[in-house]
């Protein structure tokens, strides 16, 4: 469950915060176990960078001709082999109140996977990063629709804000429109919808049980079309999957950490390191420089976002 954004999956159930935070008596290792926030924004930075990195990895699995349904198929299998022993550890996993609900979320979850992984080998990795932060915008729409949430004006006029700075970096015309970004706003619609589904579950529904869904239905959509265009990896090729299905993993396993230890209003925002590590890795590894159009863009998401959140902490 990747997420691009300030709103995560994690935030749509894991809430739970640090009550207070205890007195410093010395030292940075005592300041870090004092802190519960300031671990937890270290858990979401770790994230962000593991998250950045993992799309590096599937950028240049892309390049080297590996296509998105086999790096996708990997991906799902690693997250429901990886987590395999505290799945057989912990009783009753499989078992949910809801399992229909379960299934659609990890859908969305899955198809949020293609869709993301094809933009990251089509288009600069500060580009796909920007406009998955526009996931924070759908779940707001989706909120109102599905959960019957009210929503104020200064929110919607926030989220059209939001939607005319990803309009900015799409750039439509009468006789083009860049495809590849519309991907990218896709897999950030469906990340939303992820979001949407998983805060309707019924509470007590555990973690592991949302993790082996999305594992185990990613796993069953993509093995078909992932084996149809499978193509025997090289050496290198092998180790970038395999670091893509660990990345994948890791990354989640640390937002979920976050929300755990920190205040989810504290830590949410850190998300935002992902852009900062997007463009240094973009312009190490591939050279890419973010043009006026993505800058622009990145600036009204990222400030509709922020807005939203703080409203939202009101």
């Amino acid at each position: 469950m990747d997420t691009g954004s300030g709103v995560n999956p994690a935030d749509g159930f894991l809430r739970i915060s640090a009550t207070g935070c205890p007195r410093v008596t010395g030292g940075i290792r005592t300041a870090f176990q004092a802190s519960p926030n300031v671990r937890g924004a270290l858990w979401m930075i770790a994230a962000a960078i593991l998250f950045t990195i993992n799309a590096a990895v599937v950028k240049q699995l892309g390049a080297t001709g590996i296509d998105s349904f086999q790096t996708v198929f990997v991906r799902s299998v690693a997250g429901l082999l990886l987590p395999l022993p505290f799945f057989l550890w912990q009783r009753g996993i499989l078992g949910s109140r809801n399992i229909p609900m379960q299934v659609l979320q990890a859908v969305a979850g899955t198809t949020a996977l293609l869709s993301h992984f094809y933009a990251w080998t089509r288009l600069p990795l500060t580009d796909v990063t920007t406009l998955l932060f526009t996931q924070a915008l759908f779940v707001l729409v989706l909120a109102g629709i599905v959960l019957g949430e009210i929503v104020r004006w200064r929110r919607w006029l926030a989220t059209i804000c939001g939607f005319l700075g990803a309009i900015l970096m799409v750039r439509p015309s009468f006789s083009h429109v860049n495809i590849d970004a519309l991907f990218a706003l896709f897999a950030a619609f469906c990340i939303a919808l992820q979001v949407v589904l998983i805060a309707k579950l019924p509470q007590g529904e555990k973690q592991l049980t949302m993790l082996f869904y999305l594992g185990a239905i990613g796993t069953l959509i993509t093995a078909a079309p992932g084996l149809h265009v499978w193509k025997t990896p090289t050496e290198m090729q092998t180790i970038l999957l395999v670091c893509n299905g660990v990345l994948g993993v890791s990354n989640q396993a640390c937002v979920f950490r976050a929300f755990r230890v920190g205040d989810t209003t504290y830590v949410a925002p850190f998300d935002y390191s992902k852009l900062i590590v997007a463009v240094l890795l973009g312009f190490i590894w591939f050279g890419e420089i973010p043009s006026m159009w993505t800058i622009l863009g990145s600036i009204i998401i990222i400030l509709s976002t922020l807005y939203i959140s703080k409203r939202e902490q009101g």
